[in-house]
């Protein structure tokens, strides 16, 4: 009852939530929020009532301690959220916002979560871990690529993504303004989003721009970053980085802006502060330079200042600044440290001094080029320019220092300049700029003890941005609250243009000190009374200290910032001193630069950004002048743009990870504008849910009335106004709920009570049950105890003896009579299993004996078919080591002809040396022309022969068609014989008996004998002649070569005497003259080695013989040298005209040989048509031979049928006598004749094998003789030896046509034995023996011309979807196979390796067409493998022809050896997998995150909670998201497709594991970066979800799939989700059940662990260390996020088709009609 009323009051207290500010009354139980010195806030509990008018307010804090806190009643203590609200990812969605409950709501996410990131509102909030955390890889940026920003856990990665997704849809520009003050981590931000940018932009160039735009990081860090108090790595400036898109939005450059170099910092270091870093990096040891060691500490603990330098070098090369550039600016860093250690002297009160003697002047003029004594002099003086004159006033030293310090200011800041800019060069692009993403690393609000000058330029520009900032808040809310249809309310906030113009405005502080600056005798003291006399008691943002006049007070936004006077006024009049002019270091500042390299003989520096010149030479533009400009450039760029805003956090001093400093944290959120956009928030409705979570989190609210109603939205109206009864709390918009602070926590309050009071109710029921179950079990047992006492005493009572001997009486009958019955039983069941002992035992020998007869015989054709397969092995091992010699032969041939080709080059340079010696011997040109007309004379009697030939072929072949009309005649009248003989066998066949046909058949056998000697001994004559030809071939080749090499020689020298080159000095020509007669000799062996090489050299030549390649090789200068010799030019002339007769000759012979050879090409194409003609009549005898084969092959199965005869005679004897007997002796003759019919078709057989070994000689004399005429037709000259050979083959072509006769009459006795056959067939048919049907072997006749029509029917137009119903498996790989036995049945190898190209490119085009078409994809996966596993059963080798039966044997390739194409094609299927999984992938992946996440698979478990601003759904209708049933109707689909397409099951089953490896590894990534499912009722629903899809793998019969436990990960993620953690027992479980999660990610879901409900608790810091202390020992990859890319390796297993291919028909919705089956 306590509790009750305990919840009683609490409902009843949170009914008056909403009152609470208003009625200024607290009641007890309310949490608050109590400020505090050291924590800032404090939380604190209620103890008693609090009443208007109380000054105490009676408290306990979170230790136990009790408090009276004294209260204004105008200002109560803010109150606390619930804890179901804290830790959430945007502080919008807090329902109380104020400054603790942001503060606390930062501390738990970044202390007990690890958080570093959160949202408020549209500020990412990053908090400094320092520690290197693993949430930036490039699976992390894979992650939040294409997510909207509410999607995920805050991340920097969400904000660039969203900045890239606004430019690429809006097409409009955006910037990323990054800031925060010193050591936050806000270079580090901006650095990561361009890191985001180039990774999820890659251009597809090789220009890698991306790596150039990160390269220019270090480099400007190098320069413009320096140590401080606060970070060791702090940036001295501000950045602007303009990234540039094209058109599709790749990354193409990239522009860069700075802003406010600090350059004191480079004079001047307190201590503990450090120098730039380039200044380390760049000269040896900082401690010999006064600049670089007043900080006091030269040294970083734990940075290594020479990878640094390494780094940063590599990062120039990267961005084209070469070591010259380098060098140079190393130079100027050299000399800016010497300069500073110049020593000034005084000379007195008014004037000072430099030694000509100090080495640090001379190497500072010497490094830049300048005069040393005229830098000692205006160094210590200056030039004062006036109307009327010029005078040089000398300085006192600490004028001298200033001046000093302020020209290494200006120098330093020019180089920096110019570095900027030669970044910006080197990152330019030539293209247009679409448009861009600026990111802005600026500081923040800084507050220091001394301010300098910086810091209040600092402070400036953060004004500007936070006045930026809150116009685009109210922009942004002003929208919001348009698209929602929600009445506009103006609302107070501060508006800091006052303190702008304050600043900037005309008379204000930066114009009076501009004004100051430019006056001649300006003082810092002039400067701080205008600002006195101007703002004083006039402005109350202006102030002045009480206790000093060198200083004044601005009231910033953020905070009141003390500026000091010596370090603005004085800084800026000596920077801007107007005796910066001196002439000697005017070359040193030229604005305008002369050449690209900075420095040289002088040295120029420009700005980075052109600064406009005053027409008047005395006025220059101050510092101050020019920063208010830049600013106001980039507010314009801001503006144009859509901005984002990062807010960096420093969260602790000491740079501790992990600690967080609450002071410091409420500071910085002060100054980064973070609380006002809270407060501002606060003030109009911060809480926005939609209609659909608001039904999904608060149903439980709902009344059953209520939820009958089907409008959603309208039941939310409904239970709003019912729970709320101020309806200025809320307003309704479009698709969203608006409420204003504190709402959300009174209704999570009302649902915390409805929750409790059920868990009350379940629990009284339960306990109600427990306690009914427990009385009810003791009340039957007893009742049982009480049941068998009472049965034993009822017994005890009733037995006596008399029915005791009655009772033993029955028993001793039952044992006889019992006994009897069971003897019965076994003597019965005895004999029974004695006979079947009996039958059994002779049933199983008779088996065995079969077993082993089959056995027996299985041995004899085994050893035949291992004979026949390792001669096939052995051919093919012979035929593959032939072809191998053949290639290294060719090889070795190739190699001699192009080192004969490199001789023959060789050879030529030195002929054309030679070629000025044989200018004046004309006795060799007469020689020449002689042998010219011996070659005509010889060519004229070639000719003659030539036609001569010609006669006798003709002759010849006239004879020959003679022959052929002869013996057509004499076959006709063959054939009519023959008839003539058929009818009268017919007539006697009654009457002989069959010994005269086998007589016959004996004569004809001994006939073929004779025969097949006769054609061995032609065979034989054959070869001798092939032989004695090809000894003719070679004398003859012999004897044209030599004439050729004597031609050719005379060519080669006429070549030579054409292409020489005479010499460009008259030197040359008499050295040749004296070494003419070792020239000559040389020729002579040269020319005895061209003979050598062949005919080669001679076509070489005659190829390269061209008179104008000559004259073209033939340069103008040495035209112009031969000009100058006379005498050589004439001789030239003279050699000119020679070579023009011969070539007359040539060009004449050439034709006339040219038309001799085309003749002979059509003799030689005639008669390979004749050859032709010959092998198709070979075929069709193989065919016929085949059809024989056939036949007798069913004549032996009806010799099987003969037995049965036998049985249904016996049966018919009872029934008639007289037919008993005429089928007795129908069934003797029928034992007489079968067989001996099967020995004559045995002996058939035997002749056929004969008649193929024949023809297979008579195809390789053909083949040769087809090698000879090729031969002959490859030599030109060769006239005598093609005649021969063509007599030859018109011999060879003869025979055939007698070997032809021969074979006609073959096939005559074959065609009488079939009239015998069928007559046997008939007398079968009498006795009715059913016929059995024509047999097919398995093959698809085609022709070579139909293989197009082929692929294009059967592959790149079928259809997958009209095809698998009521269609085998892979019926098109079968048909394929079956088209490619036929090609090896017909051994030929063109056109089987024609077929198998075609077919593999086919299918590679069909892919490529539908790559994303999964039931193609699927169709043709399955059809590959089939086609694969084909081509391995019917392979002929032993691995795959274990399970294959005897008939699928038969149909093994017998020829060819398909290995290589098998593993093309299997290559193949494993391209077409890989894509077939990918579009899989793609086509489920949208589905997995909504379905296994965010859909709530259990009804009334909800885990949705308040997002704030970053919502994920917009919608008010949820009927078309993704649902776990959308996946499982997905996966659904994917296996009927794959098993309507016959995919094998293993395939399947792989393709399965993958699909579910995608599902676990996105939805645990998914839960990773969402803190928001990370909670115990998410763990429920994901763990339905798996369940779901295991039953759905058990209804698919896919258990043995290992599907199951590429899950296994996610299944202990969901686990850990809902188990205890609490006890170091529930850590100790953790760590030994989540053995496949790592480390990394077990740590990540226990930080990331969310409570829905007041009732669950959160994991504690503690709890988590120990965990993560346990877990150390593992070994594990510390990888937060799964590989999703991942594939596993693909396994085709061997699967022999159970089809037998005879069996196989083509539907002709196939259109394969020109196929036919075989």
């Amino acid at each position: 009852m306590s509790e009750v009323n305990e919840s009683a009051v609490i409902f009843f207290l949170s009914r008056r939530i909403t009152k609470i500010q208003k009625n200024s009354e607290l009641y007890r139980y309310n949490r608050v929020w109590i400020p505090d010195n050291e924590e800032v806030w404090r939380s604190a509990e209620i103890t008693k009532n609090y009443k208007a008018g109380d000054r105490f307010l009676h408290v306990q804090l979170e230790d136990g301690t009790e408090l009276n806190y004294p209260v204004d009643p105008a200002a109560l203590p803010p109150l606390r959220n619930p804890d179901i609200l804290v830790g959430e990812n945007d502080l919008t969605a807090l329902s109380y916002l104020h400054e603790p409950a942001v503060l606390h709501n930062l501390k738990v996410r970044f202390v007990e979560s690890k958080l570093i990131y959160t949202y408020s509102g549209i500020i990412l909030v990053a908090i400094n871990p320092y520690k290197q955390l693993p949430i930036y890889g490039d699976a992390i940026i894979h992650a939040y690529s294409g997510q909207n920003m509410g999607d995920m856990d805050p991340h920097i990665f969400a904000v660039a993504e969203e900045a890239y997704k606004q430019m690429a849809r809006n097409n409009k520009n955006q910037s990323i303004i990054v800031s925060g003050e010193s050591g936050a981590g806000k270079t580090v931000s901006a650095r990561y989003t361009m890191r985001y940018f180039a990774t999820v932009s890659k251009s597809s160039s090789n220009a890698h721009v991306e790596d150039k735009v990160l390269a220019s990081n270090p480099i400007t860090e190098a320069v413009g970053n320096a140590k401080t108090t606060r970070n060791d790595n702090s940036s001295r400036f501000g950045k602007y980085t303009e990234i540039s898109f094209d058109q599709s939005y790749q990354i193409i450059g990239a522009n860069m802006r700075t802003y406010l170099l600090e350059k004191s910092r480079v004079v001047f270091q307190s201590q503990i502060f450090q120098h730039c870093n380039f200044c380390f990096l760049s000269i040896g040891s900082a401690e010999e330079f006064n600049y670089t060691r007043m900080g006091g500490s030269t040294v970083i603990e734990g940075v290594d200042d020479r990878a640094n330098m390494v780094e940063t070098q590599k990062t120039f090369a990267l961005l084209g600044l070469k070591e010259d550039f380098q060098m140079d600016v190393f130079k100027m860093l050299a000399a800016i440290l010497h300069l500073g250690n110049v020593e000034i002297t005084a000379v007195g009160d008014e004037r000072s001094s430099i030694s000509l003697k100090d080495k640090h002047l001379h190497i500072f003029c010497e490094l830049l080029d300048l005069n040393c004594d005229k830098m000692a002099q205006w160094m210590c003086h200056r030039k004062i320019i006036t109307t009327s004159e010029t005078v040089i006033k000398p300085m006192t030293r600490a004028q001298a220092v200033n001046a000093r310090d302020a020209l290494a200011k200006k120098i330093y800041s020019h180089l920096f300049d110019f570095i900027v800019e030669r970044i910006n060069q080197a990152l330019q692009f030539p293209g247009k700029q679409h448009t861009f993403i600026g990111v802005l690393d600026i500081y923040g609000f800084e507050t220091f003890d001394v301010n300098s000058f910086e810091q209040f330029c600092i402070n400036y520009a953060n004004e500007k941005l936070q006045q930026q900032f809150n116009m685009h808040v109210f922009k942004l809310e002003q929208e919001e609250y348009m698209k929602e249809d929600i009445p506009w309310t103006l609302i107070d906030f501060y508006d800091n243009q006052p303190v702008i113009d304050l600043i900037e405005a005309k008379m204000g502080i930066l114009e009076l000190l501009d004004e100051e600056c430019l006056l001649p005798h300006g003082t810092d003291e002039n400067w701080l009374q205008k600002l006195y006399n101007n703002f004083v008691n006039k402005n109350a943002l202006f102030e002045k200290p009480r206790m000093s006049n060198t200083s004044f007070i601005v009231q910033h936004f953020a905070d009141k910032v003390e500026c000091k006077q010596p370090s603005v006024a004085k800084y800026l009049t000596v920077v801007l001193s107007p005796h910066f002019q001196f002439h000697l270091c005017a070359n040193s500042f030229r604005d305008n630069p002369v050449s690209i390299s900075p420095f040289g003989s002088a040295i120029n520096i420009r700005s980075a950004r052109p600064v406009l010149k005053s027409p008047n030479k005395q006025l220059r533009m101050t510092v101050g002048s020019k920063f208010r400009s830049s600013l106001s450039l980039l507010m314009v760029t801001l503006n144009a743009t859509t901005p984002h805003y990062v807010r960096c956090i420093k969260p602790n001093d000491e740079k501790l990870p992990f600690e967080f400093d609450s002071r410091r944290v409420a500071q910085q959120l002060r100054a980064c504008g973070v609380l006002e956009t809270i407060r501002i928030s606060a003030q109009s409705y911060p809480s926005r849910w939609t209609y659909i979570e608001f039904f999904s989190r608060y149903s439980i609210l709902m009344t059953q009335q209520e939820l009958s109603i089907n409008d959603k939205k309208q039941i939310c109206k409904i239970v709003l106004q019912r729970l709320i009864q101020d309806h200025n709390q809320y307003q309704f918009g479009r698709t969203k709920i608006f409420f204003r602070a504190g709402q959300v926590a009174y209704l999570e309050k009302l649902r915390s009570d409805k929750l409790r009071h059920a868990c009350i109710m379940i629990q009284k029921s339960v306990r109600g049950w427990l306690q009914r179950k427990k009385f009810l079990h003791i009340k039957e047992a007893a009742v049982t105890i009480q049941q068998y006492f009472r049965g034993q005493r009822a017994v005890r009572q009733t037995i006596t003896a008399r029915t005791l001997k009655q009772t033993w009486a029955a028993i001793i009958i039952q044992k006889y009579c019992r006994g009897y019955l069971v003897r019965r039983l076994c003597q019965l069941i005895h004999v029974a299993a004695v006979t079947i002992q009996a039958y059994t035992r002779g049933f199983l020998a008779r088996k065995k004996y079969r077993q082993m007869l089959e056995e027996h015989k299985a041995v004899i054709l085994q050893k035949y078919a291992r004979a026949w397969l390792a001669r096939r092995r052995f051919q093919n091992i012979r035929r593959f080591v032939l072809n191998i010699q053949l290639s290294y032969r060719v090889q070795q041939l190739q190699k001699k002809i192009e080192e004969q080709s490199r001789e023959n080059h060789g050879l030529l340079e030195r002929l054309t040396s030679l070629a000025s010696a044989h200018m004046n011997d004309t006795d060799t040109i007469q020689k020449l022309e002689l042998d010219l007309e011996k070659l005509t004379a010889q060519k004229r009697t070639y000719e003659e022969k030539g036609k001569k030939h010609k006669e006798d072929s003709e002759w010849k072949i006239l004879k020959l068609q003679n022959q052929n009309k002869e013996l057509q005649e004499q076959k006709e009248n063959l054939e009519i014989k023959l008839q003539e003989k058929t009818e009268e066998m017919k007539g006697t066949i009654s009457k002989r008996s069959f010994k005269g046909v086998i007589k016959e058949l004996q004569i004809l056998e001994k006939n073929f004998q004779n025969q097949k000697q006769d054609y061995e001994k032609e065979i034989e004559m054959l070869k001798g002649e092939v032989k004695i030809l090809k000894e003719e071939k070679t004398q003859l080749q012999h004897q044209i070569q030599q004439e050729i090499v004597i031609q050719d020689g005379l060519k080669m020298e006429v070549g030579q005497l054409t292409k020489q080159k005479i010499p460009e000095l008259q030197k040359e020509i008499e050295l040749l003259q004296t070494q003419k007669l070792d020239v000559e000799k040389q020729a002579h062996s040269q020319k005895r080695e061209l003979r050598e090489k062949m005919s080669e050299v001679t076509k070489q030549l005659l190829e390269s013989y061209d008179f104008e390649d000559v004259r073209s090789r033939l340069s103008t200068e040495d035209l112009e040298h031969l000009n100058e010799d006379g005498e050589l030019w004439f001789a030239y002339e003279g050699l000119k005209k020679a070579t023009r007769v011969l070539e007359s000759h040539f060009q004449s012979q050439k034709e006339i040989y040219e038309k001799e050879i085309e003749g002979l090409n059509f003799k030689v194409e005639h008669l390979s048509q004749d050859i032709n003609h010959l092998q198709k009549l070979f075929r069709e005898e193989n065919d016929i031979n085949d059809g024989i084969r056939l036949e007798v092959s069913r004549l032996t199965s009806e010799n099987l049928v003969i037995p049965d005869l036998r049985q249904q005679i016996s049966e018919l004897e009872n029934q008639k006598l007289d037919l008993e007997n005429r089928l007795q002796e129908q069934a003797v003759k029928l034992k007489g004749k079968v067989p001996v019919w099967f020995l004559v078709f045995q002996t058939n057989e035997a002749w056929n094998d004969v008649d193929k070994k024949e023809k297979e000689r008579l195809k390789v004399t053909t083949r040769e003789s087809e090698g000879l005429s090729n031969g002959l037709m490859q030599d030109e000259i060769q006239d005598e030896l093609q005649s021969k050979i063509k007599q030859e083959t018109i011999r060879l072509t003869v025979e055939n046509m007698d070997l032809e006769e021969k074979l006609d009459m073959k096939d005559r006795i074959i065609k009488k034995l079939e009239d015998q056959i069928k007559t046997l067939t008939k007398t079968i048919e009498k006795a009715h023996v059913p016929a059995l049907s024509k047999e097919y072997i398995g093959m698809m006749e085609y022709k070579k011309e139909d293989e197009e029509r082929i692929i294009q029917n059967l592959i790149l137009d079928l259809k997958p979807r009209g095809v698998v119903v009521n269609m085998i498996p892979g019926l098109p790989a079968h048909i394929l196979f079956m088209c490619v036995r036929y090609a090896d049945y017909l051994n030929d190898a063109d056109m089987l390796k024609s077929f198998m190209n075609v077919t593999i490119d086919g299918i590679k085009q069909v892919v490529k067409d539908h790559s994303e078409d999964f039931e193609m994809l699927s169709f043709w996966l399955s059809n590959a493998y089939y086609f694969l596993n084909c081509l391995k059963q019917y392979s002929g080798e032993e691995e795959f022809m274990k399970s294959n039966t005897p008939h699928q044997n038969k149909n093994c390739l017998k020829h060819f050896d398909l290995s290589e194409y098998r593993q093309i094609l299997s290559d193949l299927a494993i391209r077409i997998y890989h894509q077939f999984i990918i579009v899989m992938e793609n086509n489920i992946q949208p589905m997995i995150v909504p379905g296994m996440l965010e859909y709530e698979s259990l009804q009334g478990i909800s885990g949705l909670k308040p997002t704030g601003f970053r919502k994920r759904s917009s919608s008010i209708d949820d009927t078309d998201t993704y649902t776990m049933t959308s996946i499982l109707q997905q996966l659904s689909y994917f296996y009927s497709t794959m098993c309507q397409n016959g995919l094998d099951s293993e395939l399947l089953k792989q393709a399965v594991k993958q699909l579910f490896f995608l599902i676990g590894a996105i939805t645990l990534n998914s839960l990773f970066l969402r803190k928001d499912m990370c909670s115990c009722r998410k763990g429920m629903q994901i763990r339905c979800n798996i369940s779901y899809l295991e039953e759905w793998l058990k209804d698919k019969n896919l258990q043995s799939s290992n599907a199951k436990e590429t899950l296994e990960p996610l299944s202990q993620a969901a686990w850990l989700l809902q188990v205890k953690k609490i006890t170091d027992d529930d850590a100790k479980e953790i760590c030994e059940h989540c053995t496949s999660l790592s480390t990394v990610q077990i740590v990540k879901i226990l930080n990331s662990y969310t409570p829905i409900d007041d009732f669950e608790k959160r994991v504690t810091p503690s709890f988590v260390r120990k965990v993560q202390a346990m877990l150390n020992s593992r070994e594990d990859v510390p990888q937060l996020m799964l590989d999703t890319k991942y594939l596993f390796q693909v396994t085709f297993p061997f699967t022999p088709s159970p089809h037998a291919l005879e069996m196989i028909q083509v539907p002709s919705s196939f259109k394969l009609g020109f196929l036919t089956r075989v």
